[in-house]
């Protein structure tokens, strides 16, 4: 059995789903496909997220889900509008949008949701 070509779903803890709802729908702008106690369903280019309840979360301190974007500047202005708040690492060289542009080119801003979970958006060089 192969699964290079199953499909993928992607699970995201969250303590609070209400809170989680309002974030991942109204902020991101994703289109809740499913609900129910346990979790929150999307469906993101064909792929589903789960935003999945849990009795507790340790947030990681890396990136735990992302979005490939054609513009990170236009996105990152967008998600700012939405009331995102972006996250500027020390360690990191990142201009006034706290977008970090690598050596070969490609663009990463990092971004919370209210569970603590870091998320990304990547402009990937070429």
């Amino acid at each position: 059995m192969n699964l290079s070509k199953s499909k993928i779903v992607a699970f995201i803890p969250s303590i609070d789903l209400l809170a989680s709802k309002s974030f991942y729908e109204q902020k991101l702008g994703l289109s809740l496909r499913n609900a129910d106690d346990f979790a929150l369903e999307y469906d993101i280019s064909g792929m589903k997220l789960r935003v999945t309840k849990v009795p507790e979360i340790t947030p990681a301190n890396y990136t735990v889900f992302g979005w490939e974007v054609k513009d990170i500047d236009t996105t990152v202005t967008h998600l700012l509008a939405n009331g995102i708040q972006f996250v500027r690492y020390q360690e990191l060289s990142q201009d006034e949008l706290k977008i970090c542009t690598f050596p070969g080119g490609s663009k990463v801003a990092w971004f919370k949701d209210p569970d603590g979970n870091t998320l990304s958006i990547t402009q990937f060089a070429g």
